[in-house]
C-alpha cells in the first residue's frame, strides 16, 4: 500500500518536512537491523481525533528498545506528546503512526554500542493493511513453510526491524501462491502467528489463540478482543493450536492495529466454517471498531485525544 504524504515528520527533537527525513546509507540499522519500531492508529471519533492505546504502545516500544540495548534519549511522555503534536501539525483526523528508535551513522560492524540512537515519528493516512474489503469479506490464508524463531533465537514478544525479514518471506511466499496472507507455525509446529497479525479460531463459541510460548508478539489488538470477548460473554482461552485445528475450527480471524479484524475464511484451500465471515467473529469486529472510534464508553479508557 502506498505512502501517502503528510506535511511533517518529528526527527531528533525537531519537526521537520516530510521530504527532508532523511538518513545516510551508512546507518548502522539499515545495515544490521537493530532498530525497533511501533504501529500504533488514531481514529476518527465524534470527540475529534483518538489514539488506541497510546501509552502501551509506547511501553512496548521502550521494552523493545530495553531489550536490544538501546537507550532511547527520550522519556515517555515526551513521545507522547510528540505524537499528539505530530497529528495536530498535519492536521490529520485519522492515521497511522510510525514511531521508530534505530541505531545512527558514524559507527560500522557487529558492536553497535557508540553508534549514535535516533528516532523519528511519522504519520500518514492509511487504511485496512490488507485491503478494505477485508474486513466485510474476509481473507485466505496459507500455513508458511517459514516458521516463527523460537524466543532463544531472537526475543519473538518485540517489534525489531531485522526480525521483520521473517515476516517478509512468509508473507510474499503466501502471495506467490494465490493467498492474501500467511500463517506461521512456530518451532514446535503448532500455530504462532501471521507475519503481521495475531490469530484467534473459534470452536463450539469459545476463543482459542496461541500462547506467548508459541513465539507471538503479545499483541496491544490482541489484548483488546481478549478483553472485548470476555466482556461480550464468550470463554477465550490461550492453548497450543495444531494446523488440524485450523482446519476444523467454525470461524477464524486475524488481529493487528494495522489489521484491525479481518476474517479468515479459507485455509490451504480448505474452507473455514461455511468459506464466509463467521457471526462471533463480526461481532467483535463491531465492538473492536466501536471502542476505537470511541462509540464504547466501556473502553473510553484506550483513547489519547489529539487537542
Amino acid at each position: 500500500m502506498s505512502l501517502k504524504e503528510t506535511k511533517y515528520i518529528w526527527m531528533n527533537g525537531e519537526f521537520i518536512p516530510w521530504k527532508e527525513a532523511k538518513i545516510h546509507v551508512l546507518t548502522h540499522t539499515l545495515h544490521y537491523g537493530s532498530g525497533v519500531f511501533e504501529g500504533i492508529r488514531c481514529y476518527k471519533t465524534v470527540k475529534g481525533p483518538a489514539i488506541f492505546r497510546l501509552e502501551d504502545h509506547i511501553k512496548r516500544l521502550y521494552h523493545s528498545a530495553e531489550t536490544c540495548l538501546i537507550k532511547i534519549p527520550y522519556s515517555e511522555e515526551e513521545l507522547c506528546d510528540v505524537i499528539v503534536k505530530l497529528i495536530k501539525l498535519n492536521e490529520l483526523e485519522e492515521c497511522y503512526i510510525r514511531p521508530i528508535v534505530f541505531r545512527g551513522y558514524g559507527e560500522m560492524g557487529l558492536n553497535p554500542l557508540k553508534s549514535p540512537v535516533e528516532v523519528a515519528v511519522a504519520v500518514w493516512p492509511w487504511g485496512a493493511y490488507l485491503g478494505e474489503e477485508s474486513l466485510r469479506k474476509g481473507v485466505r490464508a496459507k500455513i508458511s513453510s517459514y516458521r516463527r524463531f523460537p524466543s532463544n533465537v531472537l526475543p519473538s514478544n518485540i517489534k525489531a526491524t531485522g526480525m521483520y525479514l521473517n515476516s517478509i518471506l512468509a508473507k510474499v511466499e503466501a502471495l506467490n501462491h494465490g493467498y492474501d496472507e500467511a500463517i506461521m507455525l512456530d518451532f514446535r509446529g503448532y500455530v504462532s502467528e501471521g507475519p503481521g497479525e495475531n490469530i484467534f479460531l473459534v470452536k463450539n463459541k469459545t476463543l482459542l489463540t496461541p500462547p506467548e510460548h508459541a513465539s507471538i508478539l503479545i499483541g496491544i489488538t490482541r489484548d483488546s478482543i481478549i478483553k472485548i470477548a470476555k466482556n461480550l460473554g464468550y470463554k477465550v482461552e490461550e492453548v497450543d493450536i495444531t494446523k488440524e485445528m485450523l482446519y476444523e475450527a467454525d470461524e477464524a480471524f486475524f488481529t493487528g492495529t494495522a489489521t484491525e479484524v479481518v476474517p479468515i475464511c479459507e485455509i490451504d484451500g480448505k474452507k473455514v466454517g461455511d468459506g464466509k465471515p463467521g457471526k462471533i467473529t463480526l461481532r467483535i469486529q463491531s465492538e473492536y471498531l466501536k471502542a476505537v472510534r470511541g462509540e464504547n464508553p466501556e473502553y473510553e479508557c484506550w483513547l489519547t485525544y489529539v487537542v
